[in-house]
This record gives structure tokens, sequence and C-alpha cells, in this order.
């Protein structure tokens, strides 16, 4: 190991071990999401299959959850400010997954399932209020190991996967997926009151709080006019909000029409179902310390059409796979060790192209809009991901390899007018 990792190793333990206050509270509670939904969430497609629901219904459950989070991401930023960081995560924990957990638990067709999409949307309000929690009271020189240890949380949580699969395994699909979401609800409601008790409002939160206080909703609305001038002027925050589209659109894609091919087309039994996406995040958190840690913030053209390169093999081994032989499983291994490089790369460089881009007077604001709009325009993907599907179990794949090629052009386009402007301005 050089000097230069095993330093920076030290420093993310010693930055665990010196947190205190809401940074300590947020992430110490991370790894009960792991207890929770991750036990559940490898199953879902499957699970709402096993209801009888057809590939299109599926689809548009998860049409109706972008659409939600378009809603709830439009709204967020001024919700968070009226009532505080910390009421909020309390208030819209509980409704966008708790709630949920019940509904699913308790699911008897299609509507159970639109209603829960509909709950589960408002996870994008908690998205901001958890991040504001995390970091607003954290020391700037620690943000980015915090956010490590998040992420590391978040993938070694997957650990817990084969605890799914035995029950899978001993009592059947929808019985055991009923006790995964019941325990879900128990474990998420824990987590969410257990952090409230450890957390106070941050000092950001406590003016935002004031400030919101004699304020109505569309005053607050109206701040938003700002950050709309500053992306329209803006060509590297339109890229990011390019990329962020497609990403979001592939990753939606995958992570709703994944399970189907693997378990419908290629015939992986339902019980081995959460192995692989624990192997994924045990996968990325080994690729975030050896390839994701060393990227270059300033050079991001190139690890961008890497991680669209790598996403683009993943997809078109996944679809080359048509039985669970030797060579099968093989291939599917393979497919998704691309998987976890591209995504960890392509997720981790969408958000710097924000952070990188966006002006910080306006982040909330900038934020919030990007948010809409990439649900915006997701929204219908669920649905044609779905007819697709219907269709032929490999074709949403080829529509996410169509995306992320034009994810390559813009890529293309945007370095090359930007490499034009710095000539330019040389002469």
């Amino acid at each position: 190991m050089s000097k230069k990792s095993s330093k920076s190793g030290n420093n993310l333990f010693h930055t665990l071990m010196e947190l205190r206050g809401n940074p300590r509270a947020c992430l110490f509670t991370e790894p009960m999401w792991g207890l929770s939904m991750n036990l559940c969430l490898p199953y879902m497609s499957v699970y709402m299959l096993a209801f009888g629901l057809n590939d299109v219904q599926v689809g548009i459950v998860s049409s109706v959850y972008m659409f939600s989070q378009m809603i709830f991401s439009f709204l967020a930023g001024a919700i968070v400010d009226k009532i505080g960081r910390r009421k909020s995560t309390l208030i819209f924990d509980f409704l966008a997954w708790s709630v949920p957990c019940l509904i699913w638990a308790g699911s008897q067709g299609f509507w159970f399932f639109v209603i829960a999409a509909l709950f589960n949307g408002l996870m994008k309000i908690t998205t901001i209020s958890w991040d504001c929690l995390l970091v607003e009271d954290a020391p700037k020189d620690k943000i980015t190991q915090i956010y490590s240890w998040v992420m590391i949380a978040g993938n070694m949580s997957a650990l817990f996967a084969p605890i799914a699969s035995i029950l899978v395994a001993k009592l059947t699909l929808i019985p055991a997926v009923r006790i995964l979401f019941i325990n879900a609800f128990i474990v998420m409601t824990a987590k969410l009151i257990i952090l409230y008790k450890f957390s106070t409002e941050t000092a950001v939160g406590k003016v935002k709080v004031e400030a919101s206080k004699n304020r109505s909703w569309v005053e607050l609305l109206q701040n938003y006019t700002g950050a709309i001038r500053k992306i329209s002027a803006s060509r590297g925050t339109k890229f990011a909000i390019i990329i962020s589209i497609l990403v979001e659109i592939v990753v939606m894609l995958g992570s709703t029409f994944w399970q189907i091919i693997v378990s419908r087309r290629i015939g992986v039994s339902d019980s081995l179902l959460p192995i692989f996406p624990m192997v994924k995040s045990l996968l990325s958190t080994v690729l975030f310390f050896t390839v994701i840690n060393r990227i270059n913030q300033s050079k991001l053209k190139l690890p961008l059409y890497g991680g669209f390169f790598s996403c683009i093999v993943a997809n078109l081994l996944l679809i080359s796979i048509t039985d669970v032989g030797v060579f099968g499983y093989t291939l599917l291994f393979v497919s998704i060790c691309f998987d976890a490089l591209g995504v960890s790369i392509l997720n981790t460089l969408r958000e710097s192209l924000v952070a990188l881009h966006a002006d910080p007077e306006e982040r909330s604001g900038i934020m919030a809009l990007l948010q809409t709009t990439v649900m915006l325009v997701s929204v219908p993907f669920g649905y044609i991901g779905g007819v697709l599907s219907d269709i032929s179990r490999v074709l949403p794949f080829v529509l996410g390899i169509g995306l992320l090629l034009t994810g390559i052009l813009a890529t293309a386009l945007f370095y090359r007018t930007q490499n034009n402007e710095e000539l330019l301005l040389r002469r």
C-alpha cells in the first residue's frame, strides 16, 4: 500500500473517532438501513411480479415513484427551511419509508404499490434535510471524509443480504418479503427516533427557520428565480444536469429491470437475488479506495468516458447471458464488476460536476431545480422500460446502452467547446 493510500485511510478512521453531534448521530445510525431496507429492495421487482403485475405495470409503478420524487424535489428546499432539518428528517423519513413498508408488507396488488410509490417519493425531502443535518455543523475540512463514511456504511450494509436469502429459501418469496418489510418498518422507525433524540437543529437550520417564519410558501418558492438565471447562464451547470438525467435514467432502468431479467430470463433463483447487490456493494467500496478516490476533480473528461464505457460493457454482457451455467454465472459476475465500476464513477462525477459548476450563492435552489428537472425527464422512462421489457427482457438494457452513448457524445461536445473557448482566451 502506498504512503498516500495509508495516510488517506488513517485520516478516515481518525475522522470517524472524532465525530460529535449531528454528524455522529447521522453516521452511526446509518448501518440500520442495511438491517431494514437493504434486505427488501433486492426483491422489489420480482415481489411485484409475484402478485400478478406485468412488466408494464412494474414500469408504471417506477414512473409514479419518479413523478412523486419530482414534485417533492421542487418543494423540498422550502419545506426544509420552513420546519427545520431535524424535524423534516423525522416527519418525512417516517412518511417516505415507514409508511410504505407497511403498505408493501400488506400489499394485495397493483394499486398498493402505486400508493406506496407516492409516499416513497417523499424521500427527496429527507435527502436534503438529512444531508444538511449531516454536514452543516461538521468541520469543513472533514466533509469529504464524512461522505466517504456514508458511502462505506451504505455499501457494507449489503453484508446483511444473506439473511433475506435464507428467509426466502425457507418461506418462499411473498411470505418472506412480507416479514422483511415488517422488520424494515420497525428498524427504520427506530432509526429515525434515535437520530431525532441524539441530534439537534443545525445553526444554519435555526437561521432559516427564523427567516422563514413570517414568509408564505409562495414567497419561499419564489427564491428559485435567481437559481434559474444562474443555471441559464452556466454551460457547466447545464452539462451537469444533462449528465445527471442520463445517469438517473440508466440507474433507474437497471435497478427496476435487473432483477426481472436475471430471475425470469437468465433463471437465477429468487433466493440468490440479494447476493448480487451484496457483491456489487463490496466491489464499490473497494473501487472507492482504489480508483474513485484518485480521480482528479479538475480533469473529469476521461473518467466520464470510463464510467459510460464500463456501464455499456456491463449491459452488453448482461443481455448476452441466456442461462445459469458456469459460463453464465461467470459473465454475470464480470458484468456486475463493470457495472459497479461504471455506476460508482458516474454517480460520483455527477455530484462533482454540480459542485464544480453550481453558483455557491444559489446552491440550494440550483440543487432543488436540478433534482426536479432530472425527475421530470426521467418520469416516462419507467413506463417506457416496462413496455420494452414486456416485448423482450433485454430491451430496457439496450435503451440504457443508447443513453450511455448519448452521455459519451454530450461529454465530447462539452469538452470540445470548452477547449475551443480556452484557446480563444489564450489568443
